[in-house]
């Protein structure tokens, strides 16, 4: 059970704040709902119901800036996740996106990367699904990171960026 004043994230929608717990009438029936309100965009309210498993499922804690760190350690050893048939690889990430656990994004958003660099050294881009599927895996990760390390979203990349390659420097040394 969440409290009010909880900081989760929910689906698609990313990092939410609990900013209300009450009491809706909907088709004759009085229900119970979470009030969530999207922490880094301007999307509107959302209502979760408290008695649908289905919906409070996509609701998680957000991680500990210590288990962030540990994720961001991990990043150069975490193997991507290309699919080469396009329709098997929509269905698989979905499937991550919705699930929202950390490590496939990671991997999802390396794959979608190292192939995007692939294309455009022979003068492609990416196909606009899979564009679209690595905004919105870059857009979760990086909404939690920016929330737990307390910096903006856009600073999210350059902090991943400069802690492996100090993580490397000191491999190195």
């Amino acid at each position: 059970m969440f409290r009010i004043n909880d900081t989760i994230l929910y689906g698609l929608n990313g990092a939410c704040k609990i900013i209300d717990i009450t009491k809706r009438e909907v088709g004759g029936c009085i229900a119970e709902y979470y009030v969530l309100q999207p922490i880094f965009s301007n999307a509107s309210t959302i209502f979760v119901p408290i008695s649908n498993e289905n919906l409070t499922s996509r609701m998680r804690q957000v991680l500990s800036a210590e288990e962030i760190h540990e994720l961001i350690q991990s990043m150069p050893r975490e193997e991507s996740v290309w699919i080469e048939d396009e329709g098997r690889r929509r269905e698989v990430y979905k499937e991550i996106l919705s699930n929202g656990d950390r490590r496939e994004l990671i991997r999802l958003i390396k794959a979608l990367h190292l192939h995007q660099q692939d294309l455009q050294r022979i003068g492609r881009r990416l196909h606009m699904s899979d564009e679209r599927f690595l905004k919105d895996a870059e857009r979760l990760l990086y909404d939690e990171f920016a929330l737990v390390l307390r910096i903006k979203p856009d600073q999210v990349l350059p902090f991943i960026l400069k802690q492996i390659n100090s993580a490397q420097e000191h491999e190195i040394a």
